[in-house]
């Protein structure tokens, strides 16, 4: 594996581990997190989304890591980070560009059946990726970073 690849798949882990800093305050919020989610979701829509996927989109490659609610893009030469959520009952990606680019910011799941999942972007780019085997880091990975990401 390239040093490039390995630091993708170590900035990856960072966003999707939810290493970082925060504000440093307490928010007082003692609240269990394994409390009952409400009616008509929950977590339904990461279980069958999680883990690695890879393809292409117009030649070019596609990574998505997806871990419980939180997600990582790598297209088009720039990372992408946000939230998987449920939208009335429809799974959707909520990302964020690091360069401010909007093409893959909401993205809808139009299927999945666990080996194939394909994204309508609301900017009219759809991606079709493949599941990555578990362990194993996608075949294309880009060989070099974004740039622009910032650091904690």
């Amino acid at each position: 594996m390239s040093m490039a690849a390995a630091g993708l798949v170590a900035a990856a882990a960072l966003v999707l581990t939810g290493c970082g800093s925060d504000d440093g305050g307490d928010s007082g919020d003692k609240t269990s997190s394994s409390a009952p989610t409400p009616s008509g979701g929950g977590d339904k829509p990461s279980g069958d989304i999680e883990g690695a996927w890879t393809g292409k989109t117009d030649g070019k490659s596609v990574d998505l890591a997806v871990t419980g609610k939180k997600a990582v893009l790598v297209a088009d030469g720039r990372a992408c980070t946000g939230d998987l959520a449920d939208m009335g009952g429809e799974p959707m990606l909520s990302l964020k560009c690091s360069d401010g680019n909007t093409d893959r910011t909401m993205g809808s799941i139009e299927s999945n059946d666990g080996k194939t999942l394909v994204i309508a972007w609301d900017a009219g780019k759809k991606d079709t990726l493949t599941k990555s085997a578990s362990g194993k880091l996608p075949e294309g990975l880009p060989s070099t970073l974004p740039t622009g990401i910032p650091t904690p």
